[in-house]
This record gives C-alpha cells, structure tokens and sequence, in this order.
C-alpha cells in the first residue's frame, strides 16, 4: 500500500508543479512560436502517458494484490491488449513527430530575402562574417584557416569585401530574415540562442544552416550546446538585434577583409623596423 500511495502523490505533485512552477520558456524573439506550440504539444501528450501509466500502476497494484485465495493466472499472449497498445502507441508518436516534420521543413526552407551571416565555432569562441558589398562571401580553405582570418582565399576577389567580426558578438537587424551558416574549425560545437529557438550542430568538415526572423530587440546570450572541451562552459557570446539606424552604426565600424589583412600587414612591417 505505501508504494500505491508514494505513486499516487508523485502524480499529483508532478500535475500540480507543472501549472505553478515558476520556471518557464523565456519570452520568444524570433519568428519561431511553432517551436514552442512543439514543445507544449509534446509536453500534454507526455504528461498524459505519465499520468495514466502510473495510475494504472497503482490500480493494477492495489487490484492484484497479495491476498488470501488470489491465485495468479498466466496469460503468454493477449492480442487485443498488444493490438490497443501498439495502436495507442502509433498514435501517440505521430502526434508528436508528424507536426514536427511540417515544422522542420520550414525551419530547413530559407526566405528569398535572407540575409546571410557566418559562424565560426572554436575551441572557445565565436566569431563572424558578413558579406560585403557584393553580397557575396568569398572562397574559403580549410588550408588558409589559420594564415588568413575565417581561412578566406586570397585569390578570390569576392572576399577582399567580406566583413569580418572577430568578436563574440553580434549583431542582427530586427525584422530582417537572416541564414545563419555554421562552421567549427576543430571539434563538434552547437550554436544556440534560447530566444530564437533555433540551434544547430557546427560539424567539422560541414556546412551546417538555420535561419530566424529576430521580433524583438535586446542583447540575447549565445550558448554552445554541445559539450567541446575543458572550456565549454565559457564558450559564449551575444547577439545584438537593433533597430535599423544602431545596425547601420555598428556595421559602419566594422572592417573588410581586405582592410584587415592590410592592417596586420602594416603592423607586421612596423613590427620588423622596430626589431631592427
């Protein structure tokens, strides 16, 4: 009987702390209320399940308990019971996964009028680029990834305008579609905002893609979800969605690709005179 109780108490603490718990989703800022319709739907069909499951434990407890004259009765098979079950269990899955797919076709489907932004993920940083003028990225080559910034081939001149962040944070323009392209330079790592409600694995070797719409403005936390190393913990970063006239000012004072390399090269000659 202490079992059936315990199990019984359980239901209902877990019932009762799932509509008073203070804890919630933070509040959305980005194009993506679908994640969180997800997230409810699979949270009522799961508590469901949880909660009949453990009462019919508890009732199956208390209905065949030891007593004096019961006799257990071996059953091998019941198949209307395995057909109810598996029915029941077919349904409850495509419950979930089936608004899922819809979901994820459109998380995979990206806007004519994105923009596009790099994420470079390392061990334990981020950093990020932009296209130019041209609105295109230039080549880049795992070969160049530590003699160039982001590995952006010298060759190509579609790169020499490209706008390299070398900062953790950055910064979007509210209401603007943007194509979020992912890369990792050494090992596994997973870029996510809790805000937009959009993440993705940085594979090596890979170019991964999510796309968001931000709604709101405010400085958001960036978080990799995927456990790469000693400095996990502290591999963050921040993005910034502004209004248009603060992004136009913030874009204005980053510098090109070609900007950048001309720089250290000045400091690489000055460095040599000085050594002289």
């Amino acid at each position: 009987m202490i079992i059936i109780v315990i199990i019984v108490l359980l239901v209902i603490f877990s019932v009762v702390f799932s509509f008073v718990s203070p804890w919630t989703y933070v509040p959305i800022a980005a194009d993506w209320s679908e994640i969180d319709l997800l997230l409810t739907a699979t949270l009522w069909i799961t508590g469901a399940v949880f909660v009949a499951v453990s009462l019919f434990m508890a009732y199956a407890l208390y209905k065949y308990r030891q007593s004096a004259g019961n006799r257990a009765d071996f059953e091998p098979e019941n198949k209307r019971l395995e057909l109810i079950l598996a029915v029941a269990t077919s349904v409850g899955v495509i419950a979930m996964l089936a608004p899922g797919l819809v979901v994820w076709n459109k998380y995979i489907t990206v806007p004519d009028d994105a923009k596009i932004v790099e994420a470079v993920g390392q061990q334990w940083s981020w950093a990020f680029r932009l296209p130019g003028e041209d609105g295109e990225f230039g080549l880049v080559s795992t070969h160049d990834i530590y003699e160039t910034p982001f590995g952006v081939s010298a060759s190509d001149p579609a790169g020499s305008d490209d706008i390299i962040i070398d900062d953790n944070e950055l910064h979007l323009l509210l209401g603007q579609p943007v194509k979020m392209v992912l890369r990792s330079i050494d090992v596994l790592h997973n870029f996510y905002v809790p805000q937009f409600r959009a993440k993705m694995d940085l594979v090596p070797g890979i170019v991964t893609y999510f796309w968001i719409t931000p709604t709101r403005t405010g400085t958001f936390e960036i978080i990799c979800a995927e456990l790469c190393g000693v400095g996990h913990s502290q591999m963050r970063g921040y993005v910034v969605v502004d209004e248009k006239k603060e992004y136009n000012e913030w874009l204005a004072e980053q510098e090109t690709y070609a900007k950048l390399v001309a720089n250290e090269r000045n400091d690489n000659v000055e460095y040599a005179q000085n050594s002289e």
